[in-house]
């Protein structure tokens, strides 16, 4: 008989010895002779009752009606695995499964009629909910509270053979070794997914999140091309700019001297040992980065719609465009704790709660509480990170500079190390650090949290718990990346009167190079060091538990022992499921979207990472892990509108990271306004001496004695010079407003503003009508799910008058021949 799950548990009283007459002998570990597997089979009256419980669509008759044939099959049917190798699924008119009119459905194989996947939703479903002990009104049940406490060592669906070897019962479908060659395994990295087979293996929950992953991988491809030639457009002209031009000339950029960043030990300094700096902020400080902007925020306004297109037709292939949240059944441990009555609104009928309305209140209170304690707990720790910036600052500031120039082997890099970039460097480091440790701490009482919540569905409960962690790590993530491009180096004062943390430590002052090139520094470090941390986590982790549980085990080879046991030997998926692996492409969304006018080469990073993402993640569910139990799902629930918030959040933050990040508002006015009359002699606008009119100038003279640099680190050049520059725009000593904004700082504001008004008015009008023009539902699909609904009615109900009329058949016969009038007819 088939077997449609296992369960597994340790019996204490069984010795070695008793073992010893097996017939098939082979070398194990006492563990597994202590081990039981109680083999699960659903007879098919049982099948027939969960299946109508469940709400189960099945098969009532072949689908006659032309497939919806796309214009771009033409192109990609190159890339699908052969039709030879894994054959196209029937498509059937489908209806919701009802045991008293079985006849109604298409059944040409009882052993057959329920797949797999089905059956083995069905067994979960009533081993969630049976009983196991009963003390006075408390009634325990469910098979996952014996799990959690050691009761049953495991509890899983069977695979249907060994990945890489092919099964010899000819009844086989062999559908995890055609997985793995046509899916999992590296060599198939190019092909198109067999998001069919996926999901008629693993259930729709699955197939839906690896549709979605290799959609956004796809849409990916086209971001990450626009984002490379931004790169190389920045690359190639970051030697012509006449910024950094200016900046590297020994004659412009050599003769100015810059005001020290630190107190007393910080020495002055020319602008042109930045040169190296300001050639790497031009790669992204440039007009094809604002293009690029722009672009991601409509790139991501056409793939939130697109997909929503392409996940309805997969509503439609898969049968789920009818899942309605009343078919969820609520979870086992909801229904463990109903011991209120209330009135249903919709029913009127009375029904058992877990809750009354004030406890409800009061569990939700207390997980919006945690969370905020958690949310706090992370600003806490981005001001210990600032705090750390601020101190090092000045350590490496003093002793760095007299490394470098004092060590001749490391004098290549003097040019390029700078204490901003040092600071930086270390601080990105201690912040991912930090990210990872909140991380799994935070992962917990989360999990704690939407427990005690007691959500109703499995819905609900993925729903609540996403909410939480994504609010969660949307800060831990993304708080720095804020800081640095917002609030970094905009209140530092100027170098007479300086703006000081905790009354000591002096506020940091961006690297000479911008902002920018540290904004890009943190996102390269968090995405590369989250893909390395992941892939450890997701690949190297179960692969060396299973190598470690199969030597102790001591099996020679699993041809000899049984494929339940071959099953217990992998690892289980976990209770969340695939809720970590869209957490982490939804982080990879957000540093793709909100910060890529800092970093165009975020979205070929996040596609170069997604194209193993899919391969490793499929070869980790195929061989590494035990089956699944196949749910069902129509969406990729909560995480739609969570998309769809980054989204909006997107437009903001890049406008803001041109406008107050970037130099690009600067330059402009200064090429529109300042470099002509009457701010400058010139006619013609050019950005000749922008670097000049950047720079404020301030006399050495009116250093306070402790912001005073020290004569010990004054440079041997720095004779008879009484002023110095800083960034900003501030009036000179001579000025009557001597050191207030001048008139050019209040331009650049205003423009800025005007910026990001404009910016963001247009963008999100585009993104609107787009959003308008682009229908949900394709008007074909529309249609069509109409006809095959008609089609489906009209044949339930030609097969209920068919089966009536078999029903009543023999008492028309009896009828007719008892009545002897022959002008009446009662012919069915």
């Amino acid at each position: 008989r088939r077997i449609d799950f296992v369960l597994v548990y340790e019996d204490e009283s069984k010795s070695a010895s008793e073992k010893k007459g097996s017939v098939m002998r082979r070398r194990v570990s006492q563990m597994d002779e202590k081990l039981v597997y109680v083999k699960v089979h659903m007879p098919f009256e049982v099948l027939c009752t969960y299946a109508e419980v469940l709400h189960i669509k099945l098969p009532i008759q072949p689908n006659d009606l032309a497939p919806q044939s796309s214009a771009y099959n033409c192109f990609t049917h190159h890339f699908y695995p052969s039709e030879d190798v894994i054959a196209k699924e029937a498509d059937f008119f489908t209806a919701p499964f009802q045991k008293d009119q079985l006849k109604c459905f298409w059944v040409k194989d009882r052993e057959q009629f329920f797949t797999p996947a089905m059956r083995s939703r069905m067994a979960y479903y009533i081993l969630s909910r049976a009983p196991y002990d009963v003390k006075g009104n408390v009634k325990k049940f469910g098979f996952n509270k014996l799990l959690d406490g050691g009761v049953y060592k495991a509890a899983y669906p069977l695979h249907d053979c060994r990945f890489n070897v092919k099964s010899k019962e000819p009844d086989c479908p062999n559908e995890r070794f055609l997985l793995y060659n046509e899916w999992a395994h590296p060599k198939s990295f190019y092909k198109m997914q067999p998001l069919d087979l996926i999901r008629k293996y693993f259930g729709e929950k699955i197939g839906i999140y690896f549709a979605w992953l290799g959609f956004y991988t796809v849409m990916l491809t086209l971001a990450a091309a626009v984002g490379l030639g931004c790169f190389i457009y920045g690359y190639t002209t970051r030697e012509t700019s006449t910024w950094s031009k200016e900046v590297c000339d020994p004659r412009i950029g050599g003769e100015i001297v810059m005001c020290p960043q630190c107190d007393e030990i910080c020495p002055y300094w020319r602008l042109n040992t930045t040169c190296e700096s300001s050639k790497r902020l031009c790669i992204f400080d440039n007009y094809g980065t604002l293009v690029f902007a722009i672009f991601m925020s409509v790139w991501v306004t056409l793939f939130l719609e697109f997909w929503k297109r392409y996940q309805a037709e997969l509503e439609h292939d898969w049968d789920t465009v009818e899942f309605l949240q009343q078919e969820e059944q609520p979870r086992p441990e909801y229904e463990a704790k109903c011991i209120y009555e209330r009135v249903n609104p919709v029913t009127q009928e009375t029904e058992k709660v877990p809750y009354t309305a004030c406890g409800k209140c009061m569990r939700v209170s207390c997980g919006i509480g945690t969370v905020l304690f958690w949310v706090l707990l992370i600003i806490a720790s981005v001001v210990g990170v600032i705090v750390y910036r601020l101190a090092m600052f000045i350590t490496f500031s003093s002793k760095l500079r007299s490394e470098l120039y004092n060590r001749k082997e490391l004098e290549p890099f003097k040019e390029y190390v700078t204490p901003q970039m040092a600071t930086s460097i270390t601080a990105s480091i201690i912040s991912f650090i930090i990210i990872m440790i909140l991380n799994s701490v935070y992962e917990k009482v989360a999990i704690w949290i939407t427990d005690f919540e007691l959500p109703r569905t499995k819905t609900e409960y993925e729903n609540s718990l996403t909410l939480k962690m994504f609010l969660f790590q949307f800060v831990n993530y993304y708080s720095s990346c804020f800081y640095i491009a917002f609030f970094k180096g905009k209140v530092v004062g100027y170098p007479g009167q300086p703006v000081y943390w905790l009354g000591s430590l002096r506020n940091e002052e961006c690297d000479p190079g911008g902002c920018l090139t540290e904004l890009t520094t943190q996102l390269s470090i968090i995405m590369t060091g989250k893909a390395i941390w992941n892939n450890i986590q997701e690949v190297l982790l179960p692969w060396v538990k299973n190598l470690m549980f199969r030597h102790c085990t001591q099996v020679g080879s699993e041809k000899v022992i049984p494929r339940w046991e071959q099953d217990y030997r992998l690892q289980p998926i976990g209770k969340l499921g695939l809720f970590y692996e869209y957490l982490e492409m939804v982080i990879q969304f957000g540093f793709v979207t909100l910060f890529v006018a800092s970093f165009p080469l975020a979205p070929l990073l996040a596609l170069f990472n997604n194209l193993c993402e899919i391969r490793v993640d499929a070869w980790k569910i195929t061989t590494q892990f035990r089956r699944v139990v196949p749910e069902k799902a129509q969406d990729i629930g909560a995480w739609q509108p969570i998309l769809q918030g980054v989204a909006i959040l997107a437009v903001a933050t890049n406008a803001a990271i041109i406008a107050f990040t970037s130099d690009m508002i600067p330059r402009l006015v200064y090429y529109w306004a300042f470099s002509v009359s009457p701010y400058s002699d010139g006619s013609d606008h050019t950005m000749t001496g922008y670097i000049n009119s950047s720079l404020s100038v301030f006399n050495i003279a009116d250093f306070k004695e402790t912001i005073r640099p020290s004569e010990e680190i004054t440079p041997y050049w720095f004779n008879n010079i009484t002023t110095c520059r800083y960034r900003d725009f501030r009036h000179p000593p001579s000025h009557p407003n001597q050191y207030d904004f001048s008139i050019y700082h209040w331009h650049v504001i205003a423009a800025k503003l005007a910026f990001m008004i404009v910016v963001e008015h247009i963008v999100y009008f585009t993104k609107f009508m787009l959003s308008y023009m682009i229908p949900d539902v394709p008007e074909a699909l529309k249609e069509q799910i109409k006809r095959e609904r008609y089609l489906t009615q009209v044949i339930l109900h030609e097969t209920n008058i068919k089966h009536f009329k078999e029903l009543m058949k023999p008492i028309a016969d009896n009828l007719q021949n008892e009545i002897e009038e022959p002008e009446l007819d009662l012919t069915l």
